[in-house]
């Protein structure tokens, strides 16, 4: 075979590779903009079990399994928060979740990215809130054990790490997976550092379980529609449908918020 024989099918082969990349680069660029307008159709429309929940569940608290022992670091009013990025951003991002909501994971999905860019940059604080609604709903202890899991992590300094996990595992809502503590654990072996007996015995013993159940009345005494619900400075990021929210659109609205 002659050399310039060899070098047109090695050229042909570059411009394959090349052509390959850029279609998968486009295709992800679609996956993130579907995820996106889902999300904003699901919240928009009302639509999801734990959207139904918010509004049926009584605002009268319950009683926990024991004292209400909040993870190290949980800020504000009642220390429900859990906070990321930087403190003195002047943009804040309120997260209320619950890790059995698919509706929460679709945007994760679409929005983990560049939420957690703009924490890295500076210029973002996120405060996650975590709820038990399918647990209500649809009867399980799932949401309460990866909450209390994700308080674990937040003690050991991987709370980011271990809550992007939980997402990119999330079972189908109506399998209670999360309620399996060897399933939680499991998953925290896939963040470097997590495992270690401090905190396989905070997991095993729900040590954050009362502190869980106070976010979720927190929450209902909030009268959220449901979850995900997702305030910028104390606003919807979901406030208008005709302009429904992009991780550009969500980027430019925290650099406006730096300015203002």
């Amino acid at each position: 075979m002659s050399q310039k024989n060899t070098d047109g099918k090695r050229s042909a082969r570059e411009r394959l590779q090349e052509q390959r990349r850029q279609e998968e680069a486009r295709a992800k660029r679609k996956r993130t903009l579907i995820a996106a307008a889902v999300v904003v159709a699901v919240l928009g429309a009302g639509a999801g079990i734990a959207a139904l929940v918010a509004g049926s569940t009584s605002g009268k608290a319950k009683k926990g399994a024991g004292p209400v022992v909040a993870p190290q670091g949980a800020t504000g009013k009642d220390e429900v928060a859990i906070p990321v990025g930087n403190a003195a951003a002047k943009a804040t991002l309120t997260v209320y979740e619950d890790f059995r909501c698919p509706a929460c994971a679709q945007f994760e999905l679409a929005f983990r990215d560049t939420v957690r860019d703009l924490e890295a940059k500076g210029k973002l604080k996120s405060e996650y809130h975590l709820v038990t609604l399918i647990d209500k709903n649809l009867r399980g202890t799932g949401s309460l054990n990866a909450a209390n899991a994700a308080g674990c992590a937040q003690d050991a300094g991987k709370f980011a790490a271990y809550h992007d996990e939980l997402y990119r595992n999330q079972p189908p809502e109506t399998d209670d997976a999360f309620a399996k503590k060897a399933r939680l654990l499991e998953l925290a072996g896939k963040v470097d550092g997590l495992v270690t007996p401090g905190f396989r015995t905070c997991v095993e013993d729900g040590r954050h379980d009362s502190w869980v159940k106070k976010s979720q009345d927190v929450f209902t005494a909030g009268h959220f529609a449901g979850t995900p619900t997702v305030l910028l400075n104390g606003k919807s990021v979901f406030g208008d449908p005709k302009n429904p929210l992009t991780p550009d659109k969500l980027r430019q609205m925290v650099e406006a918020a730096q300015k203002g």
